[in-house]
């Protein structure tokens, strides 16, 4: 028989015999449809294949190998990710020191979201979940950075701890959460609060940005396009929603009807949006609100007060934005463009309004604000807006508070942005990466038990519920 033809039977025959192996009415309809035409192939990559032994239709090593003794000793750079499941109480939307409104929350690590997980491609990531005896109830660890059987992530225990490793071999961002693997009440779980992200930073860094302007010479308008460095500010936005009873409970009858009663950004309603001390410095009085919602407003919430996100204007910023809810999220920053958008290490968009990101969808989203100002980041869905997704950013010094804060004795020059005053909530700022610019200063926030919030403090990020009240009069 020609050697050509024997070759075409051989292949065909490991197809057949794959698709008879493992019952696949999708390989069938494949192997019907695409009949091998001997007559166009070439002999000379048939013969190539034929030395080199056939065909092997395997999983490469780097992506198959998950055994943790193996990857510790590969050679790879190994980032130990401890992670314990714990049930809390934490505040809801209402809540005050006076009249304390809390909910039944699930954390990793006490905090919503979990501790942000930050490795770069080709990294191994040891995942190790712990479940205190005292909790009522298991929990388990799905990590969609992970390329692995899903047997990998069933339900831990209380009491006992379960570890895993992987290689991070896909840039981007990734969601991890409760799993629903051994565990039936994952919906409770994840939409309680246990959720969180991995960043895995390209293996050779992220590419510069460039951001498309015009100029006019003679009349004529032309292209001027203004590059910008690969380092960038960096902030992470986390989106997902709440479906809570007026006491605080879980109420799945809701989510599956999908009425939700809040919806979050970092694990808040209303996390990025001005508070007193902001109602001070442009009113004059700390309860004159400046913002249309500001539900959490007063130096007793500590934590959880609301706090802004402060840029320079002309600066790199790149955002970490993952939707780990149930509905959509139609990203749009109002007042700007979003220069750039990535997902899975690929630019998928450049000067866009919006970018729409179905649930367990994120991206990286780069962008430079030109003018000082304040903008509104929101999920363009106007009941998400009105439960919470609205997180204002500023840039710059809008409102001219640079002189009185250097007469006051704040700061001792003018800034230019005012997180060199008050800093970045901490619930914003994801770990530094390898093109990281590294935020002036850092403030205590975010849903937070106390003790994360003390282990905050104590790591140099500022109480500004402390701070605050001592800073000479404005």
């Amino acid at each position: 028989m020609n050697k050509r033809i024997s070759m075409l039977f051989t292949i065909a025959a490991v197809v057949v015999m794959g698709a008879t192996l493992f019952g696949s009415t999708y390989t069938q309809t494949q192997i019907a449809g695409q009949s091998l035409d001997a007559s166009k192939l070439d002999a000379g990559v048939l013969e190539q294949i034929h030395q080199m032994g056939g065909l092997e239709l395997v999983m490469p090593s780097a992506f198959a190998e998950t055994d943790c003794k193996v990857l510790s000793s590969s050679g790879r750079k190994v980032h130990d990710f401890k992670l314990t499941g714990e049930s809390v109480d934490l505040p809801m939307l209402g809540h005050s020191a006076d009249s304390p409104k809390m909910y039944k929350a699930m954390t990793f690590s006490g905090q919503i979201p979990g501790p942000t997980v930050r490795a770069t491609q080709g990294d191994v990531i040891k995942m190790t979940l712990t479940i205190p005896a005292g909790e009522a109830t298991a929990h388990g660890n799905d990590m969609h950075a992970s390329q692995m059987s899903s047997a990998n992530f069933g339900a831990v225990q209380p009491g006992t701890s379960k570890a895993y490793c992987y290689i991070a071999e896909s840039a981007g961002t990734f969601k991890y959460h409760c799993s629903g693997v051994d565990l039936a009440a994952m919906d409770q779980h994840v939409l309680s609060g246990m959720y969180g992200i991995a960043i895995v930073d390209p293996v050779n860094g992220y590419k510069k940005l460039m951001v498309e302007k015009t100029k006019v010479d003679a009349g004529k308008v032309s292209m001027d396009r203004k590059f910008y460095d690969a380092n960038a500010l960096e902030f992470q936005l986390q989106y997902n929603q709440l479906y809570l009873t007026g006491g605080g409970f879980y109420d799945q009858k809701a989510m599956f009807q999908h009425h939700n009663s809040h919806t979050v950004v970092n694990g808040l309603p209303f996390a990025y949006v001005p508070n007193g001390v902001h109602n001070l410095l442009l009113k004059g009085d700390m309860g004159e609100n400046i913002f249309v919602a500001q539900p959490w407003n007063g130096l007793d919430l500590k934590q959880y007060q609301s706090q802004l996100l402060y840029v320079e204007n002309n600066q790199h910023v790149r955002l970490f934005v993952e939707n780990h809810g149930n509905e959509p999220v139609f990203f749009h920053i109002v007042g700007e463009i979003l220069d750039r958008v990535t997902q899975g290490n690929r630019v998928q968009s450049a000067a866009t309004e919006t970018w729409l990101l179905g649930g367990s969808q994120g991206m990286i989203v780069d962008l430079v604000f030109d003018e000082p100002g304040t903008y509104a980041a929101v999920n363009h869905d106007y009941a998400a807006i009105y439960t919470g997704a609205a997180t204002v950013f500023v840039a710059g010094d809008p409102f001219g508070l640079n002189p009185r804060l250097v007469e006051a004795g704040v700061i001792a020059a003018p800034v230019p942005s005012y997180a060199y005053a008050l800093g970045n909530p901490s619930d914003a700022v994801p770990p530094a990466g390898m093109n990281t610019i590294k935020h002036p200063a850092v403030n205590v926030h975010g849903m937070y038990t106390d003790k994360v919030a003390s282990e905050k403090q104590a790591k140099g990020a500022i109480p500004l519920w402390d701070v605050v009240p001592t800073l000479p009069p404005i």
